[in-house]
């Protein structure tokens, strides 16, 4: 038996080394194509990316992979494996057996199906035309639902395709949650809106060279605790974070001349991402673990930097002098305080990445809800221009003019990303607790933000989170970081305060 186990765990590791060899060349070709690549050769270069995720693929459900999985998973095997091994095995075996389950024929429908409307999509947007985009968006839906009844759930189908972005998280779980975060919200939002307090946010509006601003990000980054020598800086039309390698995590960013506010925080959301990859022990280097373990868990990083840093009157304290000097026509006549009321107002608006941090969530839970509603059946396609309008307005009492800036204006359900919103206001959610934590365990957690020093508070989140790579679970890993399960009440009260001293509310 011992034989059997060993020569199993040694081709589970042999085809997980190719696979994340394979895997860091597409992360690297990914950045390109987006980055720097020129357009005539896209199309061609898309084509060469496909054959080679084809090849992983093909890996990842080989049967020289199954027959090591059948050996490992046995409950009297896997019971003797360490901490890593039984993480591989599990991570391995959990998209072995939902791609496995696939029907092949249907998985090549589908694969066209993205590509053509993916471009669908675009030229919708474009031309403010959902009807056009209809049909092809009706058939994604349609390949969801039966992908869902393959994979299998026990409550609810949209489970099935949630677990593809959020291991082990339901329905019954988010709903609950969802539910005291959305009405919160709408609450304080509410009180924000009668409170008669403005913010003047139009010296964030003029105009900012953008080679200025790319130096200013430039030398913050190292002062965010990213390492400049692991890493770049680019600027691309959607910002991202992307992972070659440990010491390879490259970051984007969107310069807009007449918008500070945009690139700034794009740039400290983005290094969030990059900190966590760049953080993870190096054990886990080549291996399927060596990221991070979930969207939610990602996103909390980034908006824990973004937010809970980056936002903080604190952190202004310690870099507005530079940005001051970096831009003084600008800022010349503006003080500290109001630029830290500027960069966090509160208006309802219909772009989502546009959002503040107050709103952003309601735009999350209009998105999540509808897709629970197409996924069950309780929505259909011909109706979202409809369902969508109702929602903004009930939720953020504003009614898109056209469907170009309402239904059509996110890219994530042309390419089949249905299940994967709700990781956003996850993210969220996992920051506000894991603030609550590092708070308590830091002294003088706000004093160190005033003085520019973030050493001691990224070492806290590399040795919480980062380094674990995605050897534990999302659910496993918010309880060993607080203590408790995901909770709410941290982000409602984060909010509550917060918002309560901006806005002068009772």
């Amino acid at each position: 038996m011992a034989v059997a186990v060993n020569e199993s765990l040694q081709q589970l590791k042999q085809l997980d080394e190719k696979i994340s060899a394979f895997s860091s060349i597409l992360s690297l070709a990914g950045w390109d194509q987006k980055v720097k690549a020129p357009k005539k050769g896209r199309s061609t270069f898309a084509k060469s990316m496909g054959a080679v995720s084809t090849e992983v693929f093909k890996m990842s459900i080989s049967p020289e992979l199954g027959e090591a999985l059948e050996e490992l998973t046995k409950p009297e095997v896997y019971e003797t494996l360490d901490e890593k091994d039984q993480a591989l095995v599990r991570d391995y075996n959990h998209n072995y057996t939902r791609s496995k389950s696939i029907p092949t024929d249907l998985f090549q429908e589908y694969s066209v199906l993205t590509g053509e409307a993916n471009q669908a999509w675009e030229e919708a947007r474009a031309n403010n035309d959902f009807a056009s985009y209809q049909p092809y968006l009706e058939k994604m839906v349609d390949f969801k639902r039966k992908f869902a009844e393959y994979y299998g759930y026990e409550d609810h189908p949209y489970d099935a395709l949630m677990d593809a972005f959020e291991p082990g998280l339901k329905v019954k779980d988010i709903d609950p949650i969802f539910r005291d975060l959305r009405e919160s919200s709408i609450n304080l939002l509410e009180r924000i809106q009668n409170s008669g307090t403005k913010m003047d946010r139009s010296f964030l509006e003029k105009n900012y060279d953008t080679k200025t601003q790319e130096e200013f990000l430039h030398n913050l980054l190292p002062k965010l605790g990213y390492d400049t020598e692991a890493g770049r800086l680019d600027a691309t039309a959607h910002p991202f974070a992307q992972k070659v390698n440990i010491g390879d995590v490259r970051i984007t960013t969107r310069y807009d001349e007449d918008n500070l506010s945009f690139a700034l925080f794009s740039t400290i959301h983005e290094v969030g991402h990059a900190l966590y990859e760049q953080g993870v022990r190096e054990d886990l280097e080549g291996t399927g673990l060596n990221g991070g373990t979930s969207l939610g868990i990602h996103e909390s990083q980034s908006r824990f930097l973004e937010n809970m840093v980056g936002r903080t009157p604190e952190f202004w304290q310690a870099h507005y002098s530079d940005l001051q000097e970096t831009f003084p026509e600008q800022l010349k006549d503006v003080s500290r305080e109001d630029f830290y009321h500027a960069v966090n107002s509160v208006q309802p608006s219909f772009i989502r990445v546009e959002a503040d941090e107050l709103t952003y969530n309601l735009h999350i839970m209009i998105r999540y809800e509808i897709e629970k509603g197409l996924i069950a059946g309780d929505i259909e396609v011909k109706d979202l221009p409809r369902v969508w309008n109702e929602k903004m307005e009930e939720y953020l009492g504003i009614v898109p003019d056209n469907d170009s800036v309402g239904v059509l204006q996110d890219v994530h359900w042309s390419f089949g990303a249905i299940g994967y919103f709700h990781t956003y206001s996850l993210g969220n959610l996992y920051s506000a607790q894991i603030l609550n934590t590092i708070q308590k365990e830091i002294p003088g957690f706000y004093e160190q933000i005033a003085q520019g020093d973030l050493t001691q508070i990224r070492e806290w989140l590399r040795e919480k989170i980062h380094q674990h790579g995605s050897i534990y679970q999302p659910s496993q890993l918010i309880e060993m970081v607080t203590g408790e399960k995901l909770n709410s009440d941290y982000l409602v009260n984060y909010l509550e305060e917060k918002y309560s001293k901006l806005y002068n509310l009772k």
